[in-house]
């Protein structure tokens, strides 16, 4: 099976998985989607996770904490400025403070939180509540 935007694939995984209650879910391992899980797992949304290798690209094993309401790849990925964020965060975020955007800088990924404290915008990827 092709897939055509594997962040996205991975996320739906991790979302429909916390909504079965599973204790852990397997994702294709890629570039993006380890250090999209490090900012999770810095957020306490996921716990750890391993990598498996099949002989093909590799799998990724994730614990659960159950702490996830509904995380989603951003399509299209928005280039966005500092200060812009806000309106991005209205957007996908149910409440101020509450969850977070994860966004691809100059600086590697990063929460809007931490963006907006080194003052820097870049494209959004995901979010995460």
């Amino acid at each position: 099976m092709v897939l055509n935007d594997p962040i996205s694939d991975a996320m739906s995984k991790i979302n429909n998985a916390v909504n079965a209650m599973y204790k852990n879910v397997t994702v294709k391992k890629t570039k993006l989607i380890l250090p999209i899980l490090d900012v999770l797992k810095e957020n306490n949304y996921v716990g750890s996770y391993e990598i498996i290798d099949d002989g093909r690209q590799g799998l990724v094993k994730i614990n659960l904490l159950g702490n996830i309401n509904k995380c989603a790849a951003i399509k299209p990925r928005y280039p966005v400025a500092v200060e812009h964020l806000e309106s991005f965060e209205k957007r996908f975020l149910p409440a101020k403070d509450f969850g977070v955007i994860i966004l691809s800088t100059n600086k590697g990924l990063l929460t809007q939180k931490q963006a907006k404290e080194m003052n820097i915008g870049g494209m959004l990827v995901a979010y995460c509540y």
